[in-house]
């Protein structure tokens, strides 16, 4: 199994759902880099449950840090991480074992393994492997700060009800989002959509949503023309993500319905920088940073497990049958999923800064 991701700074996810534990590797991290545990664990609460708009699975997600870390800073070596699971209900599951559940890697991962893949809780297919994406997201997202690199995401719509975009300069509303529990810039669309929500879990179904993720500070220069462009890793990692079914970057598809003279972005000179005019490129052109805020945006599918009854098929007897997914399921993920992009775009961005500049780029200024 290929998970692995990254070259001059790569993580490494491990552990299923429903086993012992989940984690990951983080491999290359420039030394001296502060890991606050306070802010680790913030960021861990960003990918927890919430409320009636989660699943009642509850899970510390205490991050034990087992090597690369001394003192509080990084060492340079390998950083391992492990996220104990403490609350599983495998039983939940013995039921319907035989039976496929539509929108899931059931059937794949049967093929793929030989019918050898821990199946509870989806497995190593789980949401719940985005644990470790986090706790590693945590590390790189401080290292991209003490640099002036800012990441942040909201939930740009969700059951059909859309947030404001980001404003042109989004550094401010970045910061705002940091620890914000459900992730908009109007409240009254966070009031529409958890509403929504709501609802779809009373009616035993579940909704999705785009997430719109914003970079400032990120240097012109970083990315490679064709096969490792920003656009093509940053997409890589983010489809990477379970549940995500598209990415754009920019204006996206819209960009297909301009002119070229409505979807270019002019240059102009200001205080003595190069910037443009607009930014329907999402900060990239050639596949390279122009020095803009990067602007993406991610699909998330509706949570494929729901109680409403689907075909499905058993694949102990090989006849048609009827499902009704049990156990304990979201409603919605995407309020949850923000925190996942934000490291995953954060982790990409540590490995690609550091193939342009060197891994002691991301090192403090001492």
């Amino acid at each position: 199994m290929k998970n692995s991701f990254g070259s001059s700074v790569s993580v490494t996810l491990y552990g299923e759902s429903h086993g012992a534990a989940v984690g990951c590797v983080l491999d290359g991290m420039a030394p001296g880099i502060s890991v606050d545990e306070g802010y680790l664990a913030k960021q861990m609460s960003l990918r927890r449950s919430v409320s009636s708009l989660s699943t009642p699975r509850k899970e510390a997600d205490k991050v034990r840090i087992l090597s690369g870390v001394y003192q509080g800073k990084t060492t340079g070596t390998p950083i391992c991480m492990m996220i104990e699971n403490g609350n599983t209900h495998s039983a939940d599951y013995a039921k319907t074992a035989d039976l496929l559940r539509p929108g899931h890697a059931d059937y794949t991962a049967r093929i793929k393994y030989h019918g050898y893949a821990d199946p509870n809780g989806g497995g190593h297919f789980s949401g719940r492997i985005t644990a470790g994406l986090v706790a590693a997201g945590a590390i790189a997202l401080t290292a991209l700060r003490e640099k002036g690199i800012v990441i942040g995401t909201h939930i740009a719509a969700c059951g059909g009800v859309c947030d404001r975009p980001f404003s042109p300069d989004p550094r401010a509303e970045l910061e705002a989002l940091a620890d914000a529990p459900f992730a908009v810039l109007d409240e009254a669309a966070s009031t529409a959509m958890q509403a929504k929500i709501i609802e779809a879990r009373a009616a035993g179904d579940s909704v999705g949503g785009i997430l719109e993720s914003a970079v400032c500070g990120l240097p012109a220069g970083v990315g490679e023309p064709w096969f490792d462009t920003l656009e093509s890793v940053l997409s890589h990692i983010l489809f990477s993500i379970p549940a995500v079914k598209g990415v754009e970057f920019g204006d996206g598809f819209a960009l297909s319905a301009m002119r070229g003279s409505e979807a270019n972005d002019p240059f102009r000179i200001e205080n003595g920088a190069v910037v443009t005019s607009t930014n329907r490129m999402g900060g990239i052109l050639g596949g390279i940073s122009n020095g803009m805020p990067l602007r993406i945006r991610t699909a998330i599918k509706p949570t494929p497990s729901i109680s409403l009854s689907q075909p499905s098929v058993n694949m102990a007897t090989g006849e048609n049958e009827e499902i009704s997914v049990v156990g304990r399921h979201d409603p919605a993920i995407v309020h949850r999923a923000r925190v996942v992009a934000d490291s995953a775009i954060a982790l990409v961005l540590c490995d690609m800064l550091s193939l342009r500049f060197g891994t002691d780029y991301l090192k403090p200024n001492d």
